[in-house]
């Protein structure tokens, strides 16, 4: 079920760093390759002067990528780009996600079997799996770039590599490494202006959630308990568990490390306030939806997030892809643990 696998697209990147990458925790994120990159506002102010606007137009011109470029990726790798990629081929749905929101639709030749935003990705070749694509039909379309994410294991990637294809991995831990994938991936393919446009936009969305919560005392940050796969939940060193503290919460696993099997005695005596979980994931012994699987373990009702009906669904791809909508999944995690306080 496409859905339900989309749903543990994070499980899957756990055990592709536990089984291929051994120390994933402490892999090189992309931030190497964006540290030249520099995300700025880039809403630009109506010239006044002739000599305002002679600067603007320098310093757009100055935002063009110069060729040849090296870039490192997230394994890593080293990469030289003679010029912009022209043939692009995604296994990912969260970079497929930005490259699309980079303008470079007509630039991607293949996809992902699971992705599925924007719409326009239904139009394109499918390479199959994110864990393991078809390598005749990865190598049969030609790509001069190929990037893959977190879900893939490195064995996978060295023997794609061994095809003599350009691929590049990303490997977020981050909020501020989600960005800057998105400004590494403007400077590969020259288009940094709206790299940065993107980066500002989801910078003002961070803002704005860590405005609203400022003045939760410690004393009172909401406790929080987030599922996102049957029986698989988050603690410190990735993204999601940033997203919960960024929204003012307490991640009830924050004692942990990674993607973790739950231990559901531990989190029943931690009690969380709020419980989120994936909309649209089912699990596939049961068939029945996260929701009905966290309400029905047995003592969850004891908890005070299940006896106060706080027990809140996120869109699944907004909350687990690290991508340009995760700035959607932290208002989403903050209106949910603090409704009273973050707005549309």
């Amino acid at each position: 079920m496409k859905r339900y696998f989309t749903g543990i697209l994070l499980l899957a990147a756990m055990l592709a760093a536990l089984a291929g990458c051994g120390s994933g925790s402490n892999s090189p994120a992309a931030s190497g390759s964006a540290s030249s990159a520099s995300a700025s506002p880039s809403a630009s102010s109506p010239a006044s002067s002739p000599a305002q606007a002679s600067a603007s137009a320098a310093s757009d011109e100055a935002k063009h990528t110069q060729y040849p470029l090296t870039i490192t990726d997230g394994t890593g790798q080293s990469f030289t780009f003679e010029k912009a990629p022209e043939r692009i081929v995604s296994t990912s749905p969260a970079e497929t996600e930005i490259l699309f929101a980079l303008g470079l639709g007509d630039k991607i030749v293949g996809v992902s079997d699971y992705d599925n935003y924007p719409a326009e990705t239904k139009d394109k070749t499918k390479v199959g799996s994110i864990t393991k694509p078809n390598e005749e039909t990865l190598v049969g379309l030609t790509p001069d770039f190929v990037v893959t994410g977190i879900s893939m294991p490195s064995e996978v990637v060295q023997k794609l590599r061994g095809l003599k294809l350009s691929l590049f991995q990303t490997n977020p831990k981050t909020v501020d490494d989600i960005m800057n994938d998105i400004l590494t991936f403007g400077r590969i393919t020259d288009r940094q202006t709206e790299a940065e446009q993107i980066v500002a936009s989801m910078k003002a969305d961070v803002q704005k959630v860590k405005d609203a919560v400022a003045g939760v005392k410690p004393e009172d940050k909401k406790k929080v308990y987030v599922e996102f796969a049957p029986g698989w939940t988050v603690g410190k060193g990735e993204f999601m568990d940033e997203l919960i503290q960024i929204a003012g919460g307490v991640n009830v696993a924050g004692d942990t490390e990674g993607w973790n099997q739950i231990s559901e005695e531990k989190i029943v005596q931690a009690n969380p306030d709020v419980i989120l979980f994936t909309l649209g994931v089912t699990d596939d012994q049961s068939g029945k939806s996260l929701e009905e699987v966290i309400r029905g373990r047995s003592g969850w009702d004891k908890i005070k997030a299940i006896q106060d009906n706080r027990v809140i669904g996120v869109d699944q791809d907004v909350l687990s892809r690290p991508g340009p909508r995760i700035a959607e999944g932290l208002l989403a995690v903050a209106k949910a643990i603090y409704p009273d306080l973050v707005k549309e």
